[in-house]
């Protein structure tokens, strides 16, 4: 007989296509109620229970598998995040040794984890649900092999009760019943035997799993806490270190600043506030410094102002009198000579403008209680020596001037 495929045969190709049409004709009799079907309903709730054993099986596996996926997808983000702070961590930076050990275990804590996964809850999983398929088909064998045994059945019955009895005919059919009936019986019996141990193995499987997944869960997390607190700890330190060395730094400016204040201490002080009327009077405003050349040019540009003692007597009188404390040219209440170190911008009417190098003649106040702390009286000497009054004079801040 010639062949048709591997293993496969005409006969064989066409006994295998009359058992299917007879098996669809025996359903189709069955469905119209023309033929009993055997039924064993004890069968069926073992069918269902295999059926809702490998649908929940099979969607745990699918969900264990996107929380695999989910684990993957955070180890990538926290190595990501991992590296970047290192990248970016600079190397005179507190703990930064610590701090790339550190990415190291917790990108070797995410590995680990992730494969203790794989290989004990999912692995595991895995092979609970590899045995459904063949059991599903066996299952499905065992119907087509019942609707034989009732196809087979029905033929025998039917030629029992015929008109002419063929006993030839009745005897083979008789044969192909016992045949499928025992084929049927057996798949039946081992299916018996099997699922309802599958069904229980369910328990098993999930506690194996789950409990796998909880104890890796807490290891995890127990020793990602452990990596979390050294970091945190890393970055308290390094959040100290950092204000250590700011307040140093303030520390030093302050230092730097006393000792400019106290090599300058009028030019670098701010000028005291005037308590006394007028009360709105603001406070004066200190003036950047004059480089201390200026300083000098001013002063000598002053002295070239001042009058030449070679060509009038009457300054050298003048300027001897000041020098020597003379009261005949000198303004009523002189005390003493200043010199403008600052520039000072009057705010009142009652307030006299320095420029720097201004010659300012220190003058006592008619009414002692109405001088202010840190205020002089005063009228400009060049003022007095053109006018000789004192009607231009004013208060000015003492720290803005120095005793000549």
């Amino acid at each position: 007989m010639a062949e048709l495929g591997k293993g496969v045969t005409a006969g064989k190709l066409a006994l295998n296509v009359q058992k299917r049409l007879n098996r669809a004709q025996e359903k189709v009799l069955q469905k119209l109620g023309k033929a009993d079907e055997t039924r064993d309903s004890a069968f069926e709730e073992l069918v269902a229970n295999f059926n809702k054993q490998m649908t929940e099986g099979s969607k745990v596996q699918r969900d264990l598998k996107a929380y695999l996926a989910a684990v993957k997808a955070m180890h990538e983000a926290s190595r990501r995040l991992q590296d970047c702070l290192a990248d970016m961590y600079e190397p005179d930076w507190f703990g930064k040794e610590e701090l790339d050990a550190l990415v190291e275990d917790t990108d070797t804590l995410w590995l680990d984890y992730h494969q203790n996964l794989t290989d004990k809850s999912l692995l595991g999983l895995d092979t609970y649900l590899a045995q459904f398929p063949e059991i599903k088909a066996r299952v499905a064998k065992r119907e087509r092999k019942l609707v034989d045994f009732d196809s087979a059945r029905h033929h025998f019955a039917s030629l029992q009760k015929g008109k002419k009895k063929d006993d030839a005919k009745i005897a083979k059919a008789e044969e192909e019943l016992g045949r499928a009936q025992r084929i049927f019986e057996e798949l039946n019996v081992e299916l018996q035997d099997e699922l309802p141990v599958l069904w229980d193995s369910r328990v098993g499987v999930y506690v194996g799993t789950f409990q796998s997944l909880a104890g890796h869960q807490e290891k995890f997390h127990r020793e990602m806490s452990k990596l979390s607190h050294n970091l945190n700890d890393i970055m308290t330190k390094l959040e100290e270190q950092r204000q250590l060395k700011k307040d140093a730094t303030a520390a030093a400016k302050k230092g730097g600043a006393k000792s400019e204040e106290a090599n300058h201490s009028q030019a670098s002080s701010p000028a005291p506030k005037k308590l006394g009327p007028p009360p709105s009077r603001p406070p004066p405003r200190l003036s950047p410094s004059p480089d201390p050349k200026q300083q000098i040019a001013a002063l000598l540009e002053d002295e070239a102002a001042a009058p030449d003692s070679d060509s009038d007597p009457t300054s050298i009188t003048q300027q001897s009198s000041v020098t020597n404390g003379a009261d005949a040219d000198l303004p009523p209440g002189f005390l003493y000579k200043v010199k403008a170190v600052h520039e000072y911008t009057a705010t009142d009417n009652d307030e006299l403008e320095l420029k720097v190098g201004d010659a300012v003649l220190v003058l006592a106040f008619d009414n002692p209680e109405e001088q202010d702390d840190g205020w002089l009286l005063g009228v400009k000497e060049s003022h007095w020596f053109l006018k000789k009054d004192i009607s231009a004079k004013g208060v000015f801040p003492e720290n803005f001037t120095q005793k000549v």
